[in-house]
């Protein structure tokens, strides 16, 4: 029997079916488990949620004196009940990058928690349930809708500590976008999504010291990196409620069209729609984050060199329906108009991809910073264009994530 109980009564030995409330309120990654360890008791009531499903055939009971809030008779139920009020709260209405910045950069950082947690049962052998990581796609899902640029820019920046768990946020934003520009259905993208919020989860069993390393790894060590993969698409077998698609993606995302990538060496129309998805959004968060052994370039530089990788790397089709996704400027991109101002780009163009929203803070003629101005490009009577891609390491801007933001503490 599943009864929905105060947090107040729950107690060690319970099974905790679901979480009455969004997961963004809780401090866990998925909701089905016995509690065993008084940590996740005492968060859960330190946490927002103040109810609770319980499933008494599968944990303790309450005790013969306590009364449950509610009580069903099935899972259906409880499934209706929580589908109901998930609708309720999801928000996809477009808004601007400048209002989505905010709820996008905590989306981030609880996806980050959510991630780390998930990867660290993987490396205690704990079995990872496919169904609750879906619950962080539907979240990164809505933001994505909301807009298209600003979670993904929020987690390209990254430490080195913290690169794999806010990659695997990036890439399954990019993932989920990349897949309604291509046209596919509502559940082939969220299961896009949840192939790229996974699709490295092997590298939970490589060393850290490995992934981090900043100096050329070894032939060792590079074996050992290749094989997550494999290792990554084992753990989703022996867990729960695997998806097709995460499967594939996961194994293959490192697959290239001339079968020259890992494991399989596949070529061509033998890769899957979704792992050549997997393999362009991969590829574009890693090159424009900052990594132990390299800077990241400028998300306008990384595409033009994805560009160039295109023959024998990427899907064609794929990779000129990702650049339509992200634009030629990508949101974060430092650039030099043709006044002779310095900027970066805000916000995609409604209508070009080359004439995005800018925001302008420094004058080259001046060789000074000015008052921070935002330029929509695409406007009739906008008398200023683009004529160059700038590095922001030539510059020395230390704080330019903030000025496109408008966020002065990034998770990061």
């Amino acid at each position: 029997m599943l009864k929905r109980i105060s947090v107040q009564q729950l107690t060690l030995g319970m099974y905790l079916k679901d979480f009455c409330g969004s997961w963004m309120e809780h401090p866990f990654w998925r909701s089905a488990f016995v509690i065993t360890d008084p940590k996740d008791l005492a968060s859960i009531r330190a946490s927002s949620i103040t109810e609770v499903w319980i499933d008494c055939a599968k944990g303790l009971d309450l005790a013969p004196d306590d009364s449950p809030v509610a009580v069903a008779e099935s899972v259906a139920e409880v499934d209706i009940e929580l589908a109901s009020t998930a609708s309720k709260k999801r928000e996809t209405a477009s808004v601007s990058s400048g209002v989505e910045f905010a709820r996008a950069a905590r989306i981030v950082t609880r996806s980050r928690e959510a991630i780390t947690a998930m990867f660290g049962e993987a490396r205690m052998g704990k079995a990872i349930d496919s169904v609750g990581a879906q619950r962080l796609v539907d979240e990164i899902s809505d933001s994505m809708s909301r807009n298209p640029g600003a979670l993904v820019s929020i987690a390209r920046l990254k430490t080195a500590d913290n690169y794999t768990y806010m990659h695997s946020v990036a890439v399954c934003g990019l993932m989920v976008t990349l897949a309604r520009q291509l046209g596919l259905d509502p559940q082939q993208t969220q299961s896009a999504g949840l192939a790229g919020l996974l699709h490295d989860l092997g590298k939970a069993l490589i060393p850290t010291a490995i992934l981090n390393k900043p100096g050329r790894l070894t032939d060792a060590e590079f074996t050992l990196v290749k094989s997550h993969p494999e290792k990554g698409h084992q753990i989703l077998l022996e867990g729960h409620g695997a998806d097709a698609i995460a499967l594939d993606v996961v194994l293959h995302h490192h697959e290239k069209t001339d079968g020259s990538g890992y494991p399989k060496r596949l070529k061509g129309d033998d890769i899957s729609l979704f792992a050549k998805m997997g393999a362009v959004c991969d590829v574009y968060d890693a090159i424009t984050s900052d990594r132990p052994y390299k800077a990241g370039w400028c998300p306008a530089e990384s595409l033009r060199r994805m560009n160039e990788w295109t023959k024998g790397h990427f899907e064609p089709r794929v990779f000129q329906a990702f650049v339509k996704t992200i634009g030629i400027y990508p949101i974060g991109t430092l650039v030099r108009l043709s006044c002779g101002r310095l900027g970066v780009v805000t916000e995609q163009g409604s209508h070009s991809l080359l004439r995005p929203q800018v925001k302008v803070f420094f004058s080259t003629r001046s060789n000074e910073r000015i008052l921070p101005t935002v330029i929509d490009l695409a406007h009739a009577d906008a008398a200023y264009k683009i004529v160059n891609i700038e590095d922001p390491e030539k510059w020395k801007f230390s704080n330019l994530s903030a000025i496109w933001s408008g966020l002065p503490n990034l998770p990061g």
